[in-house]
């Protein structure tokens, strides 16, 4: 790219924005109405699509960025818009991972976003005045790439405007808007603060873009002085992108459509098939459960001649047990301990997220109430996980776990959580391979982030055998207060046992860190598993709290 000689005798990216264009106003006049027209055609049609727009600003104060914001706003529906500018976090938000505001703030799908001072603003402030090195400043930015990346992997359009103005113009910009008086409210002391550390911000904004530019999520540059020549140019390309952007989803939604009409059709199938031979299901599941069993010590070869190697759950002891007598006890000093420490890490602002996860019946639920009984209810959250609701269909399948994220000393239980992405919706074809395969990377760096907000991060798998399984299924056929829980569903799950052990074993393997392990439970024995996981959890209280 063409660079431009700087006082110190360098060269910057912004020349493209310095070069003084202008649009008069009788051609601006001419092109607006239809440039318009074009706008609000193109919004309607947006509403019925499967992704958001997600829109930018950033740039040199005085620039014109909160203007643009407001055309958008002027010249299209305000109603399917989300406009949002952030300034200092709140104490509501300091208590969570930075990021959390704007997971919380996202679009839907349909609608376009409008993001001000966002999570650009902190970074090249942080490293414009000092507060920060260049290798914690690069390491924010690939935060930063991370999260648009996960946005537009999902589809997501994501334009970004850089607002530029020279030093010279933008001094003289500051000025005029000082004289004004109804529009001197909008130069801060801080904007001149800024300008004197104008060759800072330069550089530091050419490497912003420079490393966070993809053709994901490209920057526009976008010369600030004349507002016409500026409005054309944001409007102009934001109607262009989204144009391209459905062209593009359109034959790949053709594809996804077939793909998921033929999932469901073998859905409906396997279901309906279950619910007519379920007398037989149930009576091979007896006579395996029946049959004598032994542990896994070799590669396991199945009637189709497929090879199932030994996965992590192989290793796991599924006899180990607890006597009531040591289970009362057990469950008593256990509780104690827990209430104890979960006081302590209120006093300490520190954060608690627990994971359950485990095939159907196998005492998630029971835990999770032995466990919550010892904390104070004003304190915690249990968050039922089911299949997303409509509003949740519309976002990343990320957020919906984000907005849940508990605030500083508070307990959050997720029963299930965001490894259904590669989970059920990997075995049932809820989601294709693309979408779950780059899901470990999106959960890992979802939970890094928790980690280091200093969330007390607990993951638990609770396994039972399959024939432990069966023998929990046939007794809930028989206590009413639990038939309800029994489905077509679960015995239909239940033919897929080796295909879920393989993607626990992935998942364990991949998403399984120093500081977000998996507590993998033996859950044969209800009152063992239950100790354990109490347990466990004030281990890594004590780990956190002693640190």
């Amino acid at each position: 790219m063409l660079g431009t000689v700087d006082s110190k005798g360098g060269t910057h990216m912004f020349q493209i924005a310095e070069l003084g264009q202008r649009v008069s106003r009788e051609d601006f006049d001419r092109v607006s109405q239809d440039l318009r027209t074009d706008l609000l055609a193109l919004q309607q049609e947006l509403r019925n699509a499967d992704f958001p727009v997600i829109v930018v600003f950033a740039g040199v104060d005085g620039a014109g960025k909160g203007e643009s914001v407001n055309l958008i706003n002027e010249w299209m529906d305000p109603r399917w818009i989300v406009t949002r500018a952030y300034g200092e976090p709140s104490d509501e938000e300091r208590e969570r991972p930075n990021y959390w505001r704007f997971w919380r703030d996202l679009p839907p799908k349909g609608q376009i976003g409008l993001f001000q001072s966002c999570w650009y603003s902190r970074p090249i402030l942080d490293h414009v005045h000092g507060k920060i090195d260049t290798a914690r400043f690069d390491e924010q930015l690939e935060h930063v790439a991370a999260f648009e990346r996960t946005l537009a992997d999902d589809g997501a359009l994501i334009l970004k405007f850089w607002m530029h103005l020279g030093k010279d113009a933008q001094k003289t910009r500051l000025k005029s808007l000082e004289k004004d008086p109804l529009q001197s409210w909008r130069v801060a002391k801080s904007d001149w603060r800024n300008w004197k550390r104008y060759d800072q911000f330069i550089a530091t904004a050419e490497r912003t873009l420079r490393r966070t530019g993809t053709g994901q999520a490209r920057w526009v540059i976008v010369e600030g002085e004349d507002a016409r020549f500026r409005s054309l140019t944001v409007l102009t390309t934001l109607r262009d992108a989204i144009r391209k952007h459905m062209s593009q989803r359109e034959a790949r939604l053709k594809v996804i459509a077939e793909i998921r009409a033929s999932t469901t059709a073998q859905r409906s199938a396997e279901l309906a098939q279950m619910h007519d031979n379920l007398a037989a299901i149930q009576q091979a599941a007896e006579v395996e459960a029946q049959a004598k069993s032994r542990k896994a010590s070799t590669v396991h070869i199945g009637p189709d001649g497929q090879m199932r190697p030994l996965t992590v759950l192989d290793t796991m002891d599924m006899t180990s047990a607890l006597s009531k007598e040591d289970y009362a006890l057990g469950l008593k000093q256990a509780r104690a301990e827990l209430a104890m420490l979960c006081r302590q890490a209120k006093e300490r602002n520190l954060s608690t997220l627990l994971v359950f996860e485990g095939v159907d019946a196998a005492g998630k639920g029971g835990s999770i109430r032995r466990l919550t009984a010892a904390l104070d209810a004003r304190d915690y959250r249990v968050i039922p996980v089911a299949a997303p609701t409509d509003e949740e269909r519309a976002q990343h399948y990320l957020w919906r776990f984000w907005r849940h994220l508990p605030r500083a000393g508070r307990v959050t239980v997720f029963d299930r959580s965001w490894y259904g992405r590669v989970l059920v919706e990997r075995v049932e074809g809820f989601a294709t391979p693309d979408e779950w395969r780059r899901a470990y990377a999106e959960i890992d760096d979802f939970e890094d982030q928790l980690v280091q907000q200093g969330t007390v991060l607990v993951k638990f798998w609770i396994h039972i055998t399959k024939d432990e399984q069966y023998r929990r299924f046939k007794e809930r056929e028989t206590i009413a207060y639990k038939s309800w829980k029994l489905t077509d569903e679960d015995w239909r799950n239940r033919a897929k046992w080796d295909e879920y052990e393989v993607a626990v074993n992935e998942l364990v393997q991949r998403t399984s860190t120093n500081d977000a392990p998996w507590v993998l439970v033996e859950g044969n024995d209800k009152n063992y598993a239950r100790i354990k996981v109490i347990r466990t959890v004030c281990e890594q209280l004590k780990r956190r709290l002693g640190e």
